[in-house]
C-alpha cells in the first residue's frame, strides 16, 4: 500500500499529527480501527436505512484509522513486525465483516435470504485476499504482496466505494458486485502471487 494516498493525507493531518508525542501508540489506533469496523458491521446488519448510513460513516472513520496507525508508527519510530500483522488482521476482520453485515441487513430486500450467503461470500473473499497477503509476507517479507496504486489512490482505497454506495442507496447492487467482484479479485490475487505462495512451501 502506498503511504501517500489521499486517504493517508487526510488521516495524517486530522489524526496522526495531533497524536505525535502523546502516549497513544499505533496499536491503540489499530484496536480503535477494529472496534469501528465491528461497529459498522453491526449497524449495517440491523437492516434499517438510518443505521446502515451511520454504519457507513463509522466505516469511513475505520478506514481513516487504518491509514493513521501505520503513519503514526512510521513518524513516531514505533514500527514493529507484530504491529504490521495486527494491522492486516484488523483490516481483514473489519472489511470482511462489513460485507457479512451488509448481507444480513439486506435479508428482507430484493435477494431475500440469499443476501446472507452473498455477504458471506464477499466477506470470505476479502478475508482470503488479506490472508494471502499475510502468507506471502511471511515468506518474502513485509509489503511483498503490494499492488501499486496511481493518482493518489491505492487498490485498497476501493473499499471507500462501499460507504459511498450505501449513502447513495445502492446497497443492493453493491452486494451483488461484491459477491462477484471480491471472489474474482481473490482468484486474480492468488494467480498473481501463486509462485510466491509456493516458494518455501
Amino acid at each position: 500500500m502506498s503511504h501517500s494516498t489521499w486517504i493517508h493525507r487526510v488521516a495524517r493531518a486530522v489524526i496522526v499529527r495531533p497524536l505525535l508525542g502523546t502516549p497513544v501508540t499505533p496499536n491503540h489506533l489499530t484496536t480503535l480501527r477494529l472496534a469501528c469496523g465491528l461497529g459498522a458491521a453491526v449497524l449495517v446488519a440491523i437492516g434499517e436505512a438510518q443505521w446502515r448510513d451511520l454504519g457507513a460513516g463509522l466505516f469511513v472513520l475505520s478506514m481513516l484509522l487504518d491509514r493513521a496507525d501505520g503513519d503514526l508508527a512510521r513518524l513516531s519510530g514505533k514500527t514493529s513486525p507484530w504491529g504490521h500483522v495486527y494491522d492486516l488482521w484488523a483490516d481483514s476482520i473489519s472489511n470482511a465483516l462489513l460485507f457479512v453485515g451488509l448481507g444480513i441487513g439486506l435479508r428482507d430486500g430484493f435477494f431475500g435470504l440469499w443476501a446472507i450467503p452473498m455477504g458471506v461470500v464477499a466477506g470470505a473473499s476479502v478475508a482470503a485476499v488479506l490472508g494471502l497477503v499475510i502468507a506471502i509476507e511471511k515468506r518474502q517479507g513485509a509489503r511483498a504482496a503490494e499492488i501499486g496504486g496511481a493518482a493518489g489512490f491505492d487498490p485498497d482505497d476501493g473499499m471507500l466505494a462501499v460507504p459511498v454506495l450505501i449513502w447513495l442507496g445502492l446497497e443492493t447492487p453493491l452486494l451483488l458486485a461484491a459477491a462477484l467482484g471480491a471472489s474474482l479479485f481473490a482468484l486474480f490475487f492468488f494467480l498473481k502471487f501463486r509462485r510466491a505462495l509456493a516458494a518455501q512451501a
